[in-house]
């Protein structure tokens, strides 16, 4: 006894099914994997923000007694000490938005993600 051969229509029918089987199955991996890498991003993203913040409140309230002082001495040495400090509370303060706005870029991406796998 012999195989029946298949029409080919039915044929490409199921070659096109299996293929989008794998094709879907090769997706939800690399999907997957991107999704924990992100978490991973992300979760490296909040360890900084969190140190970034400390020494953003440090750096802050020296940057306040600087200036403080730059007033009462009136001196150009304490001038540039509260320059020096402001320049650096700023750039700080650049880096914590950058750390913002990036976590909420991944957490975006994130969710697009999770859609991606559940459709």
């Amino acid at each position: 006894m012999g195989s029946t051969p298949i029409p080919g229509t039915l044929r490409q029918f199921f070659v096109n099914t299996l293929l989008g089987v794998v094709a879907n199955n090769f997706t939800d991996r690399f999907v997957e994997r991107r999704l924990k890498r992100g978490s991973q991003t992300i979760r490296e993203l909040q360890d900084e923000l969190r140190i970034t913040t400390d020494q953003l409140e440090f750096i802050s309230d020296d940057a306040r007694d600087k200036e403080i002082r730059a007033m009462v001495a009136e001196t150009p040495n304490a001038a540039l000490e509260h320059h020096e400090a402001q320049r650096h509370l700023e750039a700080l303060q650049r880096h914590h938005d950058h750390l913002l706005n990036a976590i909420a870029d991944l957490q975006v991406n994130q969710d697009h993600l999770l859609d991606k796998l559940t459709n």
